[in-house]
């Protein structure tokens, strides 16, 4: 709290004229302006503490699991030659993971350029996310271009980092502007393991962007847990994080898919946009994680291989889902295949992709 004090011997901002003070009174008046003087700097010394306290609360936090300080950009994408409508992305400018005393960067993992779908961001259960946002293209004549959020699915935070506007929150704009970033805090705390999603929600209408390029992934790893995959000789088999080489993410949209490829022998993250081939060893485990966006209902199918529907040990070949649904599976890779979505307007649209495998 800030307060402003005026000595008893000057005017106040708007120039009252000082009454006659007796000489008592005066002393009076002095000793309490000394106890306000005393008191503020109380409260100034109790704000720090309590401040200092806050902070040691988040390292205590952060000791108990991970601190990821993430810088992400949002950028456009003009629209080509073609025509059409411009895009807008995210792009990674900085990850780093800090335990105790230690940092890592690990923002090479990440591709340099603005990406869709926007970078996908793992971590695991107990660890803690520091998200700043910044704005970093010209809106130009459109206000509705000026304000651009994250809004996360799955994982813990107050209402500041809600990611919306304030006609939605009731507090405030929690966006970030051509003239100021934006930092959401999120926890992801027990029982938050899996895949979300993130987007935008205040650019262009209510309901964000996320239709112009602006989502993304969050992956919440349970390392103590392991997941039921499919094996080859088409057996049930409990599957450590360790024994997963590579993982799609891939959006279902009203009109194609759309992926990121993570390779866990090297850690890269490579955005592979539109329907794109897909790539595993033979033998190897592969985890995917869909996403549907838009507002149409899907029906996923991986063609020859079948998978447990996650929580059961029911073994599927086929996923219906629903916007803003995810599905989560690993298969052992055994022969090529076709993914695609088998719906009437999935196969009018050509809404299907490869997946090969390679000896």
């Amino acid at each position: 709290m800030k307060y402003i004090f005026y000595s008893v011997d000057s005017n106040c901002p708007q120039h009252v004229p000082k009454a006659v003070i007796s000489d008592h009174k005066s002393k009076s008046k002095r000793l309490l302006s000394i106890w306000v003087l005393i008191v503020s700097i109380f409260l100034s010394g109790t704000s720090t503490v309590l401040a200092r306290e806050a902070e040691d609360r988040l390292d205590t936090k952060s000791k108990q699991g991970k601190l990821h300080l993430i810088e992400l950009w949002a950028e456009k994408i003009p629209a080509g030659i073609e025509g059409g409508n411009d895009l807008f992305a995210y792009r990674m400018a900085s990850h780093v993971i800090r335990k105790r005393n230690n940092e890592t960067d690990i923002t090479s993992r990440y591709s340099m350029q603005p990406t869709i779908p926007g970078p996908t961001i793992i971590i695991d259960e107990g660890d803690e996310v520091r998200l700043t946002l910044k704005h970093v293209f010209d809106p130009g004549n459109s206000a509705t271009l000026e304000q651009v959020s994250v809004h996360v699915h799955g994982v813990h935070y107050d209402i500041h980092s809600d990611g919306t506007i304030e006609y939605i929150n009731l507090v405030a704009d929690e966006s970030a502007t051509p003239t100021m970033s934006y930092t959401y805090h999120w926890i992801a705390a027990p029982g938050t393991a899996g895949t979300w999603p993130y987007h935008d929600h205040n650019m262009i209408t209510l309901n964000g962007a996320e239709d112009r390029g602006l989502y993304g992934a969050v992956i919440v790893n349970d390392k103590k847990s392991k997941i039921t995959a499919l094996n080859k000789a088409g057996k049930l088999q409990r599957v450590p994080l360790s024994r997963i080489k590579k993982e799609y993410v891939l959006f279902i949209g009203d009109d194609a898919f759309w992926g990121t490829e993570i390779n866990n022998k090297n850690n890269q993250h490579t955005p592979l946009w539109e329907n794109p081939t897909l790539l595993a060893q033979e033998k190897s485990f592969v985890r995917f994680h869909l996403i549907a966006l838009g507002n149409n209902t899907h029906n996923f199918k991986l063609n020859h291989y079948g998978w447990t529907d996650p929580g059961t040990n029911l073994v599927i070949s086929e996923k219906i889902i629903g916007p803003l649904e995810k599905h989560v599976f690993v298969v052992q890779a055994g022969g090529g295949s076709q993914y695609r979505d088998d719906t009437f307007i999935g196969n009018s649209l050509n809404m299907k992709g490869d997946f090969n495998v390679i000896p």
